[in-house]
């Protein structure tokens, strides 16, 4: 089955960035033939050895129907050979073809599996007959019409040169159906840049190339090395990923128009984008809308008719540029009214218009028990006391921070005795973390109102540190819970905390819980992920954690659960 030869099958071999908006042509054929087994093409695969697929093999954006199915080879102009069996030992070949790798992709093949069965365990292999090279076989799924349960492993940011991926290692070991990545797939800095330090040098991590990442071939170079790794290898053969995107894909804190880390020597930002997400839809293709035959990253899985799964993009498409808290600052103090006003702009927005009526349809027409985002950063609001940001980093931060405390807990407890002053110390608050949804409420507030009265479960990355909160509206209506995952690997609070003492730790994150209203959970230091499980009655989260990301002897605990109904 020549992809060349046959037209529904065309393989659609260039990203194509949209005027206005960004559409990606979906990067694979399509395949929705059972049986295709053909003589010429068989192979024994005792005869053949494992080379040359470097990159392994991966699976992405299953459904009740579909399933992408992935690899590299490491040569152009060879033709490929995929299998795809319900039993590990292909006695029985479900679907099979051939495609030819091409350097225009970097030698990347996917190949989207459309009509197969409902509740299939399916196993998936690629060979060369030429060189007598095959894959590893990956093992991946199709969701059953009506399930009982359904178990997401949640995770996002991995910086290769921080550590050890032995999250991943633990998540391709846990019982998860599918792997949930909020994006910071990896970072764009250079070796020895950002997540590089002095106790995981001796791990010789460094990021390749050695430069900060602009151009297209050293972002295909960059997720070459990150592909490379063993455990991260291992969590794509053993699970189908879902994915999205966040800002390091492209540059630090992006946004529609550029990013804090580009500068006007590093040439276009547009020229980078562009870069950087074909190279994201080479290496982590998606599925595509059947409504245009295009595919773009915010988009919709209906999982089990339980969990109404809706990935969004908070960062590229439709984000508006950051406010900066520093420009409020001036010499006579803070310029609340400026800052309200432009807080308060409602013509600043996180989603944009297209994204966010494409949400209101799919919320609106879904019936599913479960309403789930996964989208990059925290959702809930995380206010804390003007004047703990403005301590933040100094000598005297931790008896301010104490006395702070001191003051909620007074006022919790109906303390008649506070006086205005002590009142204002607490009640005078800030967003800590412009770059999430608290530095555009406006846009937060109409998503919000999308889901009527809906419940949201909002998965978030990007802190790389754990949390959960409840979701409340303006008017401090509950509308959800929000369940944000740690770290893969990338430094969280202790690094900026100075790397204090686990006791200095737990105060911290004892303090936050208690001076921000909606904070009810929070891990300032741990590498891990979540575990969640979705049932008709409930839905359990476990934030699980890794002992080490130094070592590759490592253990794992549940830090944390919430079950949530």
């Amino acid at each position: 089955m020549e992809a060349s030869k046959n037209g529904r099958r065309q393989f659609i071999r260039n990203t194509l960035l949209a005027t206005g908006a960004i559409i990606l042509a979906p990067n694979f054929i399509s395949c929705s033939d059972d049986n295709n087994d053909n003589e010429e093409d068989k192979i024994n695969a005792a005869d053949y050895t494992k080379i040359n697929f470097n990159q392994g093999v991966a699976s992405f954006d299953p459904t009740k129907s579909k399933v992408i199915i992935w690899t590299r080879y490491n040569s152009p102009d060879k033709k490929i050979l995929w299998e795809v069996s319900k039993d590990i030992n292909f006695s029985k070949i479900l679907r099979t073809g051939t495609i030819t790798t091409e350097y225009s992709r970097d030698n990347t093949i996917a190949v989207e599996l459309t009509e197969l069965e409902e509740n299939q365990k399916l196993y998936y292999r690629f060979s060369n007959k030429d060189d007598k090279a095959i894959s590893v076989i990956g093992e991946t799924i199709t969701f059953p019409e009506n399930a009982s349960s359904i178990k997401l492993a949640v995770c996002s940011c991995s910086n290769y040169q921080a550590g050890l991926f032995n999250v991943y290692n633990a998540m391709a070991k846990s019982e998860a159906d599918v792997i949930v990545h909020l994006g910071d797939y990896f970072y764009e800095y250079e070796a020895g840049g950002y997540g590089a330090n002095t106790q995981n040098a001796s791990l010789n991590r460094f990021h390749q190339p050695t430069h900060e990442i602009l151009s297209l071939e050293d972002y295909r170079t960059r997720y070459k090395q990150y592909r490379s790794d063993t455990d991260l290898q291992l969590a794509h053969q053993k699970k189908p990923f879902i994915c999205v995107w966040d800002d390091h894909e492209v540059a630090n804190d992006a946004y529609k128009e550029g990013a804090e880390n580009h500068s006007a020597d590093e040439g276009s930002y547009e020229t980078r984008k562009q870069n950087a997400l074909q190279a994201y839809s080479e290496f982590l293709p998606f599925s595509r809308l059947e409504a245009n035959n295009q595919s773009l990253i915010y988009r919709n899985f209906n999982l089990g008719n339980l969990v109404n799964l809706t990935m969004l993009d908070t960062r590229i498409i439709g984000r508006d540029k950051q406010l900066n808290m520093n420009d409020y600052i001036t010499a006579s103090g803070f310029d609340a009214v400026k800052y309200q006003t432009d807080i308060t702009n409602p013509s600043r927005g996180l989603l944009g218009t297209t994204q966010r009526n494409w949400l209101a349809q799919i919320v609106d027409s879904n019936t599913a028990k479960w309403q789930v985002l996964g989208q990059q950063v925290l959702m809930a609001k995380m206010y804390v006391p003007a004047e703990m940001l403005t301590a933040f980093g100094s000598p005297n931060f931790t008896s301010i921070l104490t006395e702070l405390v001191t003051l909620k807990v007074r006022l919790l407890n109906n303390d008649p005795s506070l006086t205005p002053q002590e009142i204002a110390r607490i009640s005078t608050v800030l967003p800590y973390n412009l770059d999430a949804w608290d530095g555009y409420p406006i846009d937060r507030e109409l998503m919000y109102n999308t889901f009527g009265n809906k419940k949201i479960i909002s998965f978030a990355g990007d802190t790389h540190n754990a949390w959960s909160s409840k979701l409340t509206k303006q008017d401090k209506t509950e509308v959800g819970i929000e369940l944000a995952t740690s770290g893969i690997t990338s430094p969280g609070f202790e690094v900026y905390l100075g790397n204090p003492s686990a006791e200095t730790l737990k105060a911290f994150e004892g303090a936050l819980t208690t001076l921000v209203d909606d904070l009810n959970y929070f891990d300032a230091s741990r590498r891990g992920y979540i575990l969640t499980t979705f049932t008709n009655s409930n839905v359990k989260a476990e934030w699980v954690f890794v002992s080490t990301i130094l070592s590759s002897s490592y253990s794992t605990s549940i830090g944390h659960t919430v079950v949530y109904s």
